[in-house]
């Protein structure tokens, strides 16, 4: 008796596409407008993709990419998947290299100055950091008799079991870090942490991270809707850094 492959749907797509994070702006791409069509025709699917601007960050851009062949490629009943970007100044060269399968370096050659690894790693930390402060001020905000000169104290138990907190371990769990209850919270890549006297600066750098990675998504969403009028309905709002 033979088994029907079923046939993966738009909703299918749009849901697989959901888990391709921009690096820089640590939000998914269907989230922020960035999926501009989806097209089906059986397990055949084709997909375009659309920038802020023509000169968004050329890597930044083929990861994407790159990511939402791979995740349409992975998805049940996909049998040919075609992603293109669209009115991008490398354009021509990204989905060329998407075509042939190429690889970043591949695609790219002499002006891939890192891969695709260190990339990917450079920003999972920064969405760490991210994330890191947002537990810590909101368990501040919570708590005032703590002060911030205790947070190099605070452990992953001291945390609320709230959204945050599981954005704050998705993120730790991305680059390696412990995710024991004992964990301290307030540690750096390599999960070293900080004495009183370091803590206060700690987390200002750490806020400063916050606020350059969620001002940059809030700027990239408006100049896609600038660029592309309408896009806005294809906008999800800001989910607090939770997801």
């Amino acid at each position: 008796m033979s088994t029907l492959t079923r046939v993966p749907t738009e909703a299918d797509v749009r849901g697989a596409l959901g888990v391709v994070i921009d690096p820089e702006l640590d939000e998914p791409i269907t989230d922020l407008g960035f999926v501009r069509s989806v097209a089906l025709d059986g397990g055949r699917v084709e997909v375009h993709l659309r920038m802020p601007t023509s000169f968004c960050s050329p890597n930044f851009a083929y990861l994407m990419a790159s990511d939402s062949k791979d995740a349409l490629t992975a998805l049940p009943g996909v049998t040919h998947v075609v992603v293109e970007l669209d009115d991008h100044h490398d354009s021509a060269i990204i989905n060329a290299g998407l075509a042939a399968d190429a690889g970043y370096r591949g695609t790219f050659k002499h002006e891939a100055e890192q891969d695709l690894d260190e990339l990917r790693t450079t920003f999972r930390r920064k969405a760490h950091t991210a994330a890191m402060e947002r537990a810590l001020t909101a368990l501040l905000r919570a708590r005032p008799a703590v002060q911030v000169t205790e947070l190099g104290t605070i452990r992953l138990w001291d945390l609320p079991d709230d959204a945050t907190t599981a954005a704050l371990l998705r993120r730790r769990a991305a680059i390696g870090l412990p995710d024991d209850a004992d964990a301290l919270v307030l540690v750096d890549h390599e999960n070293t942490g900080y004495a009183p006297d370091r803590a206060p600066m700690a987390l200002r750098r750490a806020r400063s991270t916050r606020i350059s990675v969620e001002g940059n998504a809030h700027f990239c969403r408006g100049l896609l809707r600038t660029r592309y009028p309408g896009s806005e309905k294809d906008q999800s709002p800001t989910k607090e850094h939770t997801s």
